[in-house]
Parts: structure tokens; sequence; C-alpha cells
């Protein structure tokens, strides 16, 4: 399974009039007992969405004020990611009659045509707020909070890469979640900007298009559109005729074979670091320490000093973290045998939470001789 979450905003994509009928609420249970996980992303206050929507229990996080508050409905914990604009500013739209004017835990939202007067308090206060639209709404919320952060901090605490979400949205307060989840999708009735950027556009809308999904995430884990989402190749070079050559970021296996010298651990490397920049998750296996200087990884153990499957496992327990297993502390005897270890685990771990998404193998016949 590569798809561990599901990710979804509310109005116009779950919700149809602010409300979610029987048939999608059923779909989202069945996703549930596929042993995957759901998140909810809205622009919505939350004692607003829990006055609305009685079935919050069914998510795992809910992503509220567009991106700043986090909810954990299990525990009833709440998180705030940013700080309420200043009570001057919220006094000032008041006085110049904005309305409605809600007021939230750190969101604060009102209606077209009010974006020119909250934009005017804005810079009459030298403030540094963000103003992000959503449809009619005009929500105003600190720098750099929007629904990606508020989805990327609820990942981070469940441990959890954006590469194993699908995103379901359908406004363009959603392009920036949908964006940093591995596979995007617009209802039927989305924008017609958000369709044109989505991997993917259902044919029914809203709550029955977020069904449509639904279903097809259970039956196939999506492995029909692997081939259409093209925005997270990996580039390694170009042919004669200057066409590139690209690989999947997943799902790929790939043999490096040459003479001693040949240049394979250079080219590894080259790779590793475009998947680095990507953010997947890798596991190296280096018995020469080749890879000792990477940048992009943690390395455990060196020559004096065997690493531990447990201290490889907390490493990569953190998904922006990436592991370098540098063997040359053990002896080339047992290398085989912790590698018969260690694997296991890295396979039991993607079948939890579908990473390290790539595992390297260097010079293989050290640990797999013939």
């Amino acid at each position: 399974m590569h798809y561990f979450v599901l990710a979804s905003d509310y109005d116009g994509t779950l919700a149809t009039d602010g409300q979610v009928h029987d048939e999608t609420i059923a779909a989202l249970e069945r996703l549930k007992d596929s042993g995957r996980k759901l998140i909810l992303v809205t622009g919505r206050e939350l004692e607003d969405l829990l006055r609305v929507f009685p079935k919050v229990d069914l998510f795992d996080c809910i992503v509220a004020e567009n991106g700043a508050l986090l909810y954990w409905p299990s525990s009833r914990e709440e998180k705030l990611l940013g700080e309420r604009p200043p009570e001057e500013f919220v006094k000032i739209l008041r006085d110049r009659n904005v309305n409605p004017l809600s007021v939230g835990r750190v969101i604060v939202a009102s209606w077209h045509p009010n974006e020119t007067t909250v934009i005017q308090a804005i810079r009459e206060l030298g403030l540094e707020l963000q103003v992000i639209f959503n449809k009619g709404a005009v929500m105003v919320l600190p720098s750099g909070i929007n629904k990606a952060a508020g989805l990327k901090a609820a990942l981070d605490q469940l441990k959890i890469s954006p590469h194993n979400v699908v995103g379901v949205g359908d406004a363009e307060n959603d392009h920036a979640f949908l964006n940093l989840c591995e596979c995007s999708v617009a209802v039927a009735n989305a924008l017609p900007m958000v369709k044109e950027r989505a991997d993917f556009v259902t044919n029914n809308s809203r709550g029955a298009g977020v069904v449509e999904l639904i279903d097809k995430l259970i039956a196939s884990d999506l492995e029909d559109l692997a081939t259409e989402i093209k925005r997270h190749d990996i580039l390694l070079g170009s042919k004669e005729d200057e066409s590139e050559v690209n690989i999947k970021p997943f799902g790929t296996s790939i043999l490096l074979a040459g003479t001693s010298g040949g240049g394979k651990s250079t080219l590894a490397t080259a790779v590793l670091e475009r998947i680095a920049e990507e953010n997947y998750q890798f596991c190296i296996f280096d018995p020469e320490g080749d890879y000792e200087n990477f940048d992009n990884g943690i390395v455990l153990g060196d020559s004096k000093r065997e690493p531990s499957v447990k201290e490889v496992l907390d490493v990569l327990e953190n998904p922006n973290q990436n592991a370098v297993v540098n063997l040359l502390g053990i002896p080339l005897k047992d290398r085989p045998g912790f590698f018969a270890q260690l694997l296991p685990q890295l396979q039991e771990m993607r079948s939890r939470v579908g990473r390290p998404h790539w595992i390297v193998v260097d010079e293989a016949h050290h640990l797999m001789p013939a």
C-alpha cells in the first residue's frame, strides 16, 4: 500500500450546503476499515465545524481555520499554529462596519467585497498578515499559515510523509495542500484552475466525488493513476535527442552494475540527491563508507562503531530524516546477518507507513553473497 492517508476539504468537497450525506460517511468508514487514516482540512472554525458535522471522530486529525488550528478528535487536544491578529485590527474592522466578521482562535474572516477594507487595515497597522480567498470568503491569517502548513504539521505528528497522502478539494484555498500531497484530486464541481492543476478529477461532484475516490483508493491504491502523475518524476538525465529520462519516485527498482571504479556510487549519489530534493525518504546500506559525508542523510555507525537496528529505525520514524547505515564497523562475515536482520524491519515499516520510499544497497555482494 502506498497511500495511507486521505486529506479532504469540507465545504464543497465532502459537504453539500454544509452537510455530509450518509453515503459519504459510509465511504469514510470503509476507508478507515482499510487501515488508512483520515484528515479533514477546512477553513471553518472548529466550533462551527463541530456544530454542523457530528462525525468528526471519523477523522484522525482536523486541520481547522485554514491551517491555523489542529484538533485531535480522539483526545480532544488542540494546538494553535499561529497567533490571532491584534485586537486593534479587529476593532478597526468593526468600526468600519465590516460585516459579517468572524474571529476564531487565529483566523479573522469575512466575505466579499470586504477584502478592500481588510487589506487597507492591514497596511495601516503594518501587520504581517496574509489574505486568503475561498470563493466568496475572505480569510486573514498570519504569514505562512495555510492549509498546506496545517496538513504538514498534522502529518509530522502522525509521522507520515506527504508522499503517502491523497488530497481532495474544490476551491482556491485548497491549492496549497493539494500541491503538498503525492496525489491531488479535484471533485467535479471544483473551480476550473483547481481541476486543471489536479492529478485526477472525479466524475462526480462533492460527496459523491469523494465516494468515487475512496472506492478507487480501496480497490487499487490508485495504481492506475501512477503513470499519469508525472509532477514527482525524478530526472535521471537525457537521451541523445535531448528527451528526458525520468523514473517514478516509488514502486521503482534500479540495478546499477559495472566494473570497479566505473562510477556506480557516483551515479547512485546523484540519483539520491534528486530523491532527497523531493523529500522522499531513503535508507542506504553503505558497506564501504562511500556515503559518510552525504549531507542528505544521518550517518549511523563508522569504522569503530557498529550501527544498531534500533537506531536506524528510530531515525526513520521521522519522515523528514534519511539514514545512511555505515557498515565499516561490522566484520565482513557478519554483514549479511545484519542486513538480514534489518531488511525485514524496513519492510514492516513500509507496510505500516509506506516508507522508507527507497532502500539502497550499495556494494550488494557484501550483503547478499552468492
